[in-house]
């Protein structure tokens, strides 16, 4: 357990990339394995999800089964409270676990949660700073994927932890499928 008041900081804060927004066609990320996707969204080779600028989080850095995400706390997403909405950290915590699950992926695939959950340990407010979610796979089977993340402030206390299971599946349609729809 880290000491927050005399431990040196476990991460440096970093800035949100200037990249595009938006929503990937079909034809930029067929061919791409999950991991070659998410890495090329913070390059700006891809565009960065709507809601990663509405939020202020961001992918900082990911390798095979693991991804980790920065957000910034703002006045933006205080509750009645004063805090940071847990919506806010869920959020955060959700996209950490579905990227690490995206980054096992081979091209072709895709996946969908099933269900999540999150544990808040300790308040986030906007004088907690930058904050990061590191998200890891658990384990993997040929249609599931269970992965786990924790949202940490700069000294290393742990303020949130979540768990989320995703469903694995082609996302190519197959010739069955598309008869029926």
């Amino acid at each position: 357990m880290h000491d927050a008041k005399n431990a040196d900081p476990i991460f440096a804060p970093s800035v949100m990339p200037d990249v595009p927004f938006g929503i990937s066609r079909p034809e930029q990320v067929i061919g791409l394995s999950g991991l070659e996707a998410i890495r090329a969204i913070p390059t700006g080779a891809l565009p960065a999800p709507p809601m990663a600028q509405t939020l202020q989080q961001w992918i900082e850095v990911a390798d095979k089964g693991r991804a980790e995400f920065r957000g910034n706390p703002s006045n933006a997403y205080l509750n009645p409270m004063g805090l940071i909405h847990g919506g806010w950290t869920m959020a955060l915590l959700d996209s950490a676990m579905g990227c690490a699950v995206q980054t096992i992926l081979d091209a072709g695939e895709m996946y969908v949660s099933l269900g999540t959950e999150v544990k808040f340990l300790r308040p986030i407010t906007v004088k907690t700073g930058q904050v990061r979610a590191i998200g890891t796979v658990i384990d993997r089977t040929r249609q599931t994927a269970l992965a786990k993340a924790r949202v940490e402030d700069q000294s290393g206390r742990i303020l949130a932890t979540g768990t989320s299971t995703c469903f694995l599946r082609s996302a190519i349609p197959s010739p069955k499928a598309e008869r029926q729809g």
